[in-house]
């Protein structure tokens, strides 16, 4: 009988103590609130969240939905993200302005496409064509910022040879192309695959102009850069992320779906689209390629140095700590690979 008894109190006990770790995990978890666009490319954030990469490093993240590039780094600039990705123009025109940004890392590449109505496809078919219409952009998307230097290749000026109307979301500029009210609207994927299913065509993507540009980066505050190892670990789930979305197809449209409300089949064809480019490292190079430009194409001012802006270490040690652990997976060398040759100036 005392036997069982002591048993009974061993078993609370050890119950008790599972409780108490359980909570002690709870709470030595780092909140982090991170913003999102509700897109196929910011995929990994969902796929971190739902299958427990972020959980596994320690890190309590809320996701917080934006429907552009230009309010949500607004909200970086505020305080009241700890980090985001939301394109690539956004950031560097902020950082022009003078605010006090760092990139960590990357979500996705290229994915952007100019749209027009079937009757339009065969007088559109090129960034030249372009001259003397109307255009729907989403302000501060890199999209929008590859159009307009793209213009500038082909001599035209943006400010004077066509006329752009900037839009909040990629549904207006659908509805803008639709109805007639543009010649053509620049959306990213999946919307590109939401027009085609409308009726409307895909004439340009902006990787036919410039190939391998870099959108979404990571970004976060100058101050809040250096915070012990939080970004090297929120990284590491991000990386994690990658792999998993690679090869594990199914479980991923499952993670995509609770983030972006659109058909399943819509989604797996966004994210695995050869159009995409899911990479995670801050890409220097390309940064940098895109930056200048922004800058010949009268969308920045120049004259700040842009070295400052890359933070590359966070994402070099999460790479290199990922790859120790796994020294014989191939997916971690190539990474490393990758990373010598994108993330240089």
């Amino acid at each position: 009988m005392q036997s069982g008894h002591r048993t009974g109190q061993r078993l609370r006990a050890g119950l008790a103590g599972l409780i108490l770790a359980l909570a002690a995990g709870s709470a030595l978890a780092e909140s982090l609130k991170v913003g999102y666009l509700p897109v196929t490319g910011h995929a990994k954030f969902f796929v971190a969240k739902e299958q427990g990469f972020f959980k596994e490093e320690g890190l309590d993240v809320e996701l917080v939905e934006f429907v552009n590039s230009a309010d949500g780094l607004n909200a970086v600039v505020a305080n009241k993200l700890d980090v985001g990705a939301f394109g690539t123009a956004a950031p560097l025109v902020h950082y022009a302005r003078g605010s006090e940004l760092k990139i960590i890392g990357g979500i996705m590449g290229e994915d952007a496409a100019i749209i027009v109505k079937p009757e339009n496809a065969g007088t559109i078919k090129t960034v030249a064509d372009l001259r003397g219409k109307k255009i729907a952009t989403i302000r501060l998307a890199t999209g929008d910022a590859v159009l307009r230097a793209a213009l500038k290749d082909e001599k035209l000026n943006w400010k004077n040879d066509v006329q752009i109307f900037e839009l909040k979301n990629p549904p207006a500029v659908l509805e803008a192309v639709k109805s007639g009210q543009v010649d053509a609207g620049v959306v990213w994927g999946p919307h590109d695959i939401r027009a085609e299913r409308q009726g409307l065509k895909v004439v340009i993507r902006s990787s036919d102009v410039q190939p391998g540009h870099p959108c979404c980066r990571l970004v976060v505050k100058s101050d809040r850069a250096a915070k012990g190892d939080t970004w090297d670990r929120f990284l590491r789930a991000i990386l994690k992320a990658e792999k998993f979305a690679a090869q594990n197809r199914k479980e991923t449209i499952d993670s995509i779906q609770k983030y972006v409300k659109l058909d399943r089949d819509i989604l797996e064809q966004g994210y695995y689209s050869p159009h995409l480019d899911q990479t995670s490292d801050p890409n220097v190079k390309g940064t940098q390629k895109f930056w200048t430009t922004l800058v010949e194409a009268e969308f920045v001012d120049g004259t700040r140095p842009l070295e400052p802006i890359f933070e590359t270490g966070p994402y070099h040690r999460a790479l290199e700590k990922l790859a120790k652990e796994n020294p014989k997976d191939p997916y971690w060398k190539e990474k490393l690979q990758a990373e010598k040759a994108r993330n240089v100036l």
